[in-house]
């Protein structure tokens, strides 16, 4: 975003340019500008009024005020329903190492560098909530390659609490505040664990949560992960899936749910915004963990792990990360509102060589994302400057008009016209050959809970932890559960812990006084099928009765891909 070369009079008048620009008005002084209503008209001083007399009642006619105080009543525009607390910055992302047997998009290409701008955010709170509470942080990068905007939609840890689409209205409306007390999770936590002691695939995002990555030490000092698997094209037609990491050459850091009350609301912003100014500009890594289509076959043949279950990490020992290319930031915003609130962010953003895959969390989110900004921003957020692409040629298609667009094209047919007809660009990825690999009846779908599913989690207890953030992960866990009004949930919430580590779940009976039950297997769930149960009678959530089909597995692959699916591609 450089200055506008447009110098300034002292009256305020622009010399030699008569139209609005953005980056001129960006980058304008307070002393290069002259009040003016909304439609430009200069006005001699932005306190006086019309009125009868000295003492008489207002005149409607006083388009100055009315402007003034319409405009005032309509100045927020409604905040994110996740994700609302957030700050952020641009600077530009280069790379280092080319990816293009990979994938064939431009940016992964030797010495390629484009503009971008970062949001880092927390996930449930509200716009003016804590920065350190202990949440999830979002990660959301906006590339300007020379193909158009990717947007890469991320958090600050690897896994999160789901992996059915339909679940996650359910699970945010428990992490806002109950419909009844109007209490948020620190006063009555009863939401926030009936919700996970009924979807026991969530305990791996929440042992990350309690844990110390809990709260990170402020944005610039903590990783990214998009999570989701995405597929990578080369010039050839092959493709891989892929995970993508952004590493943190700040290091990463913690702050303990004792010390978070001693650090400011705005913590995480302000001291993002400080190193900025300082020069002390953040950086992070890019690399990729990338897996064949019949490596995912295998894993899941092998291992039991899901490459399209959000739940699930990719051992790094047989998937290194490859490094691509890295970022920094070293711009702060002139504006918060117009580039940071504005800002929006879209998973389905993405350039040739860059496709989704079957994960069907990240199939909902390339729906809902844009959907959102829709309804938040308005059907032409991308033409906002925040959003709008940077691409080297000038963009053509058939939307028109709505609130508030800026480029309407012109006299162009807005239609597909013989007579004055846009150009295309020849195709460089063979969509049919990347998403041609899936055969099969409609099916209603609802995962099961399965033995790997606390493999992980179990892994980070036991490895991982060392004996310190073992006591604080109990002490932030029944800390959190005091406000919990059901012993019920906390005995269920235990019995999944178990399942975890005994070693766990006996540190928080302690803790809580709370006995909770010996593991899963007899328990049923509202939230998700039990694979686990002894009992067939339990093996189906609640509200569904078993077929009479159902054997040891309910989801026999749980939406993991078919072996020899792949083979003769």
């Amino acid at each position: 975003m450089a200055p506008s070369a447009t110098t300034h009079a002292p009256d305020g008048k622009r010399n030699g340019d008569l139209h609005r620009d953005y980056n001129d008005d960006r980058n304008a002084s307070a002393q290069d500008t002259l009040y003016c209503t909304s439609n430009g008209v200069p006005m001699p001083h932005p306190y006086e009024t019309q009125r009868v007399g000295e003492n008489g009642p207002l005149l409607l006619q006083d388009f100055h005020l009315i402007d003034l105080i319409s405009h005032f009543d309509r100045e927020r525009i409604p905040e994110r329903v996740v994700h609302a607390k957030g700050g952020g910055a641009h600077g530009y992302y280069q790379t280092t190492a080319p990816l293009d047997d990979i994938c064939v998009a431009d940016i992964f290409q030797a010495g390629k560098k484009c503009p971008i701008t970062v949001r880092f955010s927390t996930v449930g709170g509200e716009s003016g909530s804590h920065d350190c509470a202990r949440d999830p942080r979002g990660f959301s990068i906006k590339f300007r390659t020379e193909e158009g905007n990717w947007d890469a939609v991320a958090n600050n840890t690897p896994v999160f609490f789901l992996r059915d689409p339909a679940k996650f209205p359910h699970f945010i409306h428990t992490q806002k505040r109950d419909p009844a007390t109007h209490l948020t999770g620190a006063d009555d936590s009863t939401m926030f664990w009936d919700y996970l002691s009924q979807n026991p695939e969530s305990v791996h995002q929440v042992m990350i949560l309690m844990g110390d990555r809990g709260i990170p030490d402020g944005w610039r000092k903590m990783h990214g992960y998009v999570g989701h698997t995405m597929k990578l094209v080369n010039k050839n037609g092959d493709w891989k899936y892929a995970q993508m990491h952004m590493k943190s050459k700040q290091g990463t850091g913690f702050i303990t749910q004792a010390d978070s009350a001693n650090y400011s609301p705005d913590y995480a912003q302000k001291d993002l915004y400080n190193a900025i100014e300082k020069g002390e500009y953040p950086g992070w890594d890019v690399s990729f963990q990338l897996m064949s289509p019949q490596e995912a076959e295998d894993l899941w043949e092998n291992e039991k792990i899901n490459v399209f279950d959000l739940t699930h990490v990719w051992p790094q020992s047989k998937f290194p990360l490859r490094k691509v290319g890295e970022f920094f930031l070293n711009e702060n915003v002139k504006n918060y509102f117009a580039e940071i609130e504005q800002v929006a962010f879209n998973p389905a953003h993405m350039p040739p060589g860059i496709e989704p895959s079957a994960d069907p969390v990240f199939q909902s989110r390339l729906f809902s994302y844009p959907d959102a900004h829709r309804h938040r921003v308005g059907v032409n957020y991308q033409q906002l400057p925040v959003n709008a692409p940077r691409v080297p040629y000038r963009i053509a298609n058939f939307q028109r008009d709505g609130n508030m667009a800026f480029y309407n094209q012109g006299s162009r047919p807005a239609y597909l016209s013989s007579i004055e007809p846009v150009s295309f660009r020849n195709r460089t990825v063979d969509l049919d050959k990347t998403h041609s690999h899936f055969a099969g009846e409609a099916v209603t779908f609802l995962s099961e809970i399965r033995p790997e599913d606390f493999n992980a989690p179990r892994v980070l207890w036991e490895k991982v932890f060392d004996d310190g953030a073992k006591e604080r992960f109990i002490n932030n866990v029944s800390g959190h559960m005091s406000t919990c009004k059901q012993e019920e949930i906390i005995k269920r919430q235990i019995s999944i812990f178990r399942e975890v580590s005994d070693d766990l779940a006996t540190r928080l009976e302690k803790a809580t006084g709370v006995k909770g039950y010996d593991g899963i297997s007899n328990m049923r769930f509202n939230g998700t099928h039990n694979g686990m149960a002894k009992d067939r009678s339990n093996r189906m959530a609640n509200g569904m009765d078993p077929p009479k089909h159902v054997g040891d597995s309910i989801q026999p692959n749980n939406g993991a891909p078919r072996a020899g699916t792949h083979k003769g591609l």
